[in-house]
């Protein structure tokens, strides 16, 4: 199955396997789960969330420091 994944600027098309979840995504982006929020469809999700062909998966990278 197929999802865009827009990081930034940045959009690509994946080739993903069924059953994978947003966190399995990160990984394979090697993207740290804490340093960014994930969209899917316009929604925040958590990343437990199952990835689905045709998604439109969000990275939003969080800021973060004192």
């Amino acid at each position: 199955m197929q999802v865009t994944v827009i990081i930034g600027e940045d959009e690509k098309k994946l080739d993903v396997n069924e059953g994978k979840t947003v966190k399995n995504l990160l990984q394979m982006l090697e993207i740290p789960v804490e340093t960014v929020v994930v969209k899917k469809n316009q929604s925040i999700i958590i990343e437990e969330e199952p990835v689905e062909d045709g998604d439109i998966i969000e990275v939003i990278k969080v800021i973060y420091g004192g």
